[in-house]
């Protein structure tokens, strides 16, 4: 096989890997030393407690409470449901959270899937770890597929963003001096 075939076909493999990667979907478990579950007709509420631990695809998650309501399905007279979708996520107290390249520390995070927001507060702090940039606020809304956040802070608490340093692009400087003409000789 000839040299740029063989490139090629890495490059499709590769790419397919990539793909096949990307499709890969795991289960959400979640770890706790408690857990306390209730059902409705319509929905179930777990509450975990005590040492949470969340892995899911491209997620983890630690925090010291939980409480996840998901929809119900099936029969509404069942002990235990079947499981539908989740209305909501919300995460307590030394909430850690790695997704991808991002990082999340606060004190409470609520994610509604169904409007497609994550809603940090109790001094969140998010980091890019791809680029160095650092966000703090009171209050933070990150949109799923946006990529947009809102950081809502206050005269007392206000928003900041740190990013990575920005080369000197020579712009503090004042104009150079012209140089003086050179002085002729002087003649004896």
């Amino acid at each position: 096989m000839n040299r740029p075939a063989l490139l090629r076909l890495c490059l499709m493999g590769a790419s397919l890997l990539a793909t096949l990667r990307a499709q890969e979907v795991q289960p959400t478990v979640i770890d706790s030393e408690q857990l306390d579950m209730r059902s409705t007709d319509a929905f179930t509420t777990f509450v975990f407690s005590k040492k949470v631990a969340v892995t899911g695809t491209n997620l983890k998650l630690t925090c010291d409470r939980l409480e996840v309501i998901t929809t119900r399905k099936g029969d509404p007279t069942a002990t235990i449901g079947k499981l539908g979708r989740f209305k909501s996520l919300i995460a307590e107290g030394n909430v850690h959270i790695v997704q991808s390249d991002r990082e999340v520390a606060c004190g409470r995070a609520e994610v509604l899937p169904d409007d497609d927001k994550i809603i940090l507060t109790d001094h969140p702090v998010v980091k890019d770890l791809a680029n160095g940039a650092t966000a703090t606020g009171p209050r933070m809304v990150l949109y799923r597929g946006e990529r947009r956040a809102v950081i809502e802070g206050a005269e007392a608490d206000p928003s900041r963003i740190i990013l990575p340093a920005i080369k000197d692009l020579g712009f503090d400087q004042g104009p150079k001096p012209a140089t003086p003409p050179a002085e002729a000789p002087k003649k004896p």
